[in-house]
């Protein structure tokens, strides 16, 4: 182990916080502390459609108003498109991922009703089966794409893959969990849009910032399977993970942006104080 361990809260500032970020960012200062090391904050907005300078500056101000603390300068993954790129281009140099050129509705034609453990349509490989001058026409005429991870081809390279899980706290004997890449298939590691993915970016920042554990919720345990992966074959450590549960609303959904869950400011705007946030999630 090293002298210290570092851990990450990771938001996206695509929206606000709400207390399923409360929960995991706590959870993780609480291991940070127990452990003796180091809470930091990491600001993952590759989705450069969605995140917003004012999202980024509300994160600060809800995780400050909590009471937590982190060392500066933040990373901000918006500034690290040329590391993620030159990643990429080392799984290129390794012929493990190549350009996908379908769109949504096509892969959802094609997947057979296959699903990822995300829910999303199963991507059938339709791709890579065309030829390298079909590849390379496509790609000089400027036709958008998405490099995706040869996944069958990168297992038979690394053969079976482990990961080491601790839970429910950072005191309990590591356990061995093996990765298993097959259920996502050909998953996207660079985006049309961008050249990286969140897959790519969180390993990579992950080693560079020498992250010693990542606690991460439950809905987040199956994209393990492609971090090991990707760790492995671009030569990161890997770190220790645990996975912790999940805050539902009454209806029994996860917290999200997307369902527009009561954020954190809305409820410091009726009266919450920080010390109500923290008895309601269990941190007393």
């Amino acid at each position: 182990m090293p002298d210290q361990p570092v851990l990450r809260f990771a938001p996206s500032p695509n929206g606000l916080l709400h207390l399923g970020h409360a929960y995991s960012a706590l959870f993780t200062a609480q291991w940070a502390k127990e452990l003796g090391g180091q809470f930091r904050l990491r600001i993952e907005d590759v989705d450069i459609t969605r995140c917003k300078p004012e999202f980024t500056e509300a994160i600060f101000e809800d995780l400050r108003w909590l009471g937590l603390t982190w060392p500066e300068p933040v990373m901000v993954q918006s500034n690290r498109f040329d590391i993620y790129s030159a990643a990429a281009e080392k799984l290129k140099r390794m012929d493990l991922i190549y350009p996908c050129f379908c769109s949504r509705a096509e892969i959802r034609q094609n997947a057979g009703g296959r699903l990822d453990p995300d829910g999303a349509p199963l991507y059938p490989g339709t791709c890579r089966h065309q030829s390298r001058s079909e590849i390379s026409r496509r790609l000089a005429d400027g036709e958008p794409a998405n490099w995706r991870l040869k996944a069958d081809e990168l297992m038979a390279r690394t053969g079976p893959l482990t990961f080491t899980t601790l839970g429910p706290t950072p005191h309990d004997r590591p356990q061995i969990a093996y990765a298993r890449l097959e259920r996502w298939g050909d998953v996207v590691i660079q985006r049309k849009d961008v050249p990286t993915s969140y897959h790519l970016s969180v390993v990579v920042d992950d080693a560079a910032e020498g992250i010693t554990h990542v606690t991460r919720g439950r809905d987040m345990e199956a994209a393990t399977d492609i971090h090991v992966a990707l760790q492995f074959v671009l030569g990161l450590k890997s770190p220790i993970y645990a996975f912790h549960k999940l805050i539902l609303d009454e209806e029994g959904h996860k917290l999200s942006k997307s369902i527009q869950s009561q954020s954190l400011r809305a409820l410091r705007e009726v009266g919450w104080s920080p010390e109500r946030i923290r008895h309601e999630l269990g941190f007393n």
